[in-house]
């Protein structure tokens, strides 16, 4: 068996999962939860499309930058980016997200689905206000289920280790990449002016 297309044949593969795994997904925060939401300055925002296309972009800030609303509620501020909207054309036609808290040196995850409005109230903006600006946009999240992840990624591939950084130099800067990507012409930016210039456009 090589190509696995039944539930019954990845179960030949895969032992059954255990109780506890199975029942510690609960429908909404509690102490530990948001404690993980208050110390995780990046979050993985994973969504799809009507036809199923799917895209996972980060978000982060300095700790503290998603509030929990209350129970059953997040909110995330969305920061100029790209501007090609990806995540926020999704979510207008698929309103599902599933998040991944991450938290410098924890290797356990916080895992959360659930479902988004696409808010421009200034009650919700204004309590993210940053050097003076307010997000174009806040994710307001309606939890359907939150559940902490096992450490066993992060130990296989030892991210938060410092023997596992790489150079920066090992890869040209991406303006580079895209430039040979897209077999552009002309000079592209060195990572060295790349970094100041997002500093201007963060917020």
């Amino acid at each position: 068996m090589a190509r696995i297309e039944t539930l019954e044949q990845l179960r030949t593969v895969y032992a059954q999962p255990s109780e506890l795994v199975m029942k510690k997904s609960i429908p909404q925060l509690e102490k530990h939860c948001r404690r993980i939401i208050s110390l995780s300055p990046m979050v993985m925002v994973g969504t799809s499309d009507a036809n199923g296309g799917q895209d996972v972009t980060p978000r982060g800030g300095e700790p503290g930058w998603v509030r929990v609303i209350d129970d059953k509620t997040i909110a995330l501020p969305d920061w100029p980016g790209n501007n090609r909207l990806d995540t926020l054309r999704n979510l207008l036609e698929r309103p599902n997200v599933g998040l991944l808290f991450l938290v410098p040196g924890l290797d356990e995850t916080l895992r959360i689905n659930g479902r988004v409005e696409i808010r421009t109230d200034e009650a919700l903006c204004k309590p993210f206000e940053t050097r003076g600006k307010l997000p174009k946009a806040v994710l307001l999240v309606t939890i359907d289920e939150a559940y902490l992840h096992c450490a066993k990624a992060f130990m296989r591939s030892k991210l938060w280790e410092p023997e596992a950084r790489i150079d920066r130099s090992t890869l040209p800067s991406i303006n580079e990449m895209i430039k040979d990507q897209l077999s552009l012409d002309g000079p592209a930016l060195p990572q060295s002016e790349i970094a100041p210039r997002y500093e201007k456009i963060l917020y």
